[in-house]
């Protein structure tokens, strides 16, 4: 009996403890009417104390973390020289799906509006939320006065932007900083390791969020919760079968039915393992037997598994949403962009390991102000959406690969329709 408990994913018990939690927050919100032992004992204090303990260890993640990964991601961009333009070219396409991506699910969330009717403005106060600034001092907030002081102060944007001028100049003077450069590799496998540690306790704090949001709001959470999963869902649609397909037919003409016929399959193991970096050696492969140059994706997709995260993307662009709405808050125009800025930015410092989009969104909150109160309603479900967002990061590394590499004249066309595979049959 132990054994086959030890066998059970992460992910799975991640679900059986949502799944607990709703039914325990039900029953007390319904049928327990001790208001010591409700209040008191359970929601204010085991379910918050466990829900919040998880929620701190998180976000004592996010600075470390995020300023580790882009180094060691900027740094190895460096690689781009060995084969010319195919780097730059990748790493734009990258970028622009990403922020497609954000943009669409934040188009999306504003017409379902999926947090609208939760009333959270009493769980905390949003008084400190960026709605809108001046295009200037939006720029100029973006440039740290002492990168130190953002670093401790967990001020994201300037942390970033630091970060990625730290990787530049690395990578420019890479054998003179050897040294600097193996600790902040070594510094990003220890942050790595470190959220693995964290999300073992996933199922306890997710367990005591649920209990305690489904206690208070009990069945009237239901429906927010259901037109997030919805906003989620058809924005990953959007992207995987709409504008991935639309990319393609336009920089290539090849037919994006017969590519998803293909590579179904790299899909299937993305979405059961929910982890991009797990399903590289299953993208190359196909990639290669559907005419693809190894000389040019087995660069393009682990670097597309390190910063080409549309599905995270989206799901924190619908998060923010969620959450100004369920707060109230009509995010101006320019608290927007930086959420587009920030989730592009927070894809390219997000490692493909499952779920750890849920510790970079601390930090795209942390941008325009947000309380981080509504994470913790979302956290219970994300691991089903997780492994969807898994399948739609791995195919649009695909995709893009294949754009690059037909631009560079580096795909087998007759393989990819088929042609070399029927003539081979006759």
């Amino acid at each position: 009996m132990l054994n086959r408990l030890k066998e059970i994913s992460l992910g799975n018990w991640i679900l059986i403890a949502m799944i607990l939690g709703m039914i325990v927050g039900l029953i007390l919100n319904f049928y327990v009417s001790n208001p010591f032992i409700k209040n008191v004992i359970l929601i204010d204090n085991v379910f918050y104390l466990g829900g919040n303990l998880f929620i701190k260890l998180m976000k004592m993640l996010v600075v470390p973390l995020v300023f580790c990964s882009i180094i060691v991601g900027v740094t190895s961009i460096s690689d781009i020289k060995k084969i010319g333009t195919i780097g730059g070219k990748v790493i734009c396409i990258y970028l622009i799906t990403t922020a497609l991506a954000v943009s669409i699910a934040i188009l999306i969330s504003g017409m379902i509006q999926p947090g609208v009717g939760l009333h959270m403005t009493g769980l905390a106060d949003p008084s400190n939320v960026t709605t809108n600034a001046t295009v200037t001092s939006a720029i100029l907030d973006m440039i740290p006065d002492n990168p130190l002081n953002s670093l401790a102060n967990g001020d994201m944007l300037p942390v970033i932007i630091f970060a990625i001028i730290v990787g530049y100049i690395l990578a420019k003077l890479r054998d003179e900083t050897e040294i600097v450069n193996r600790i902040f590799t070594e510094g990003n496998t220890i942050m790595m390791e470190m959220t693995n540690i964290v999300m073992k306790f996933a199922p306890i704090g997710v367990f005591c969020l649920i209990a305690k949001t489904f206690a208070t709001l009990g069945f009237d959470g239901l429906m927010p919760l259901s037109k997030y999963v919805a906003c989620v869902l058809l924005a990953l649609a959007v992207q995987a079968f709409i504008v991935y397909p639309t990319l393609l037919v336009a920089f290539t003409r090849l037919n994006p039915i017969r590519f998803f016929r293909k590579f179904f399959s790299v899909m299937l193991f993305a979405f059961s393992s929910s982890s991009s970096n797990a399903t590289i050696p299953l993208t190359l492969d196909k990639l290669s037997e559907i005419g693809v140059s190894k000389d040019v994706s087995s660069f393009t997709i682990p670097l597309g598994a390190t910063i080409n995260m549309d599905g995270t993307a989206i799901m924190q662009g619908v998060v923010v949403m969620f959450a100004a709405q369920a707060y109230g808050i009509d995010l101006g125009l320019t608290a927007l962009l930086t959420v587009i800025f920030t989730a592009v930015m927070a894809s390219v410092g997000t490692a493909g390991i499952p779920s750890v989009g849920l510790v970079t969104l601390n930090m795209v909150f942390a941008s325009v102000g947000l309380p981080t109160d509504a994470i913790a309603i979302i956290m219970g479900i994300d691991h089903i959406l997780d492994m969807i967002r898994s399948a739609v990061n791995v195919t649009g590394d695909a995709i893009c690969t294949i754009i690059v590499s037909f631009g560079n004249k580096s795909v087998d066309v007759d393989k990819f329709n088929g042609k070399k595979e029927a003539e081979s049959v006759l």
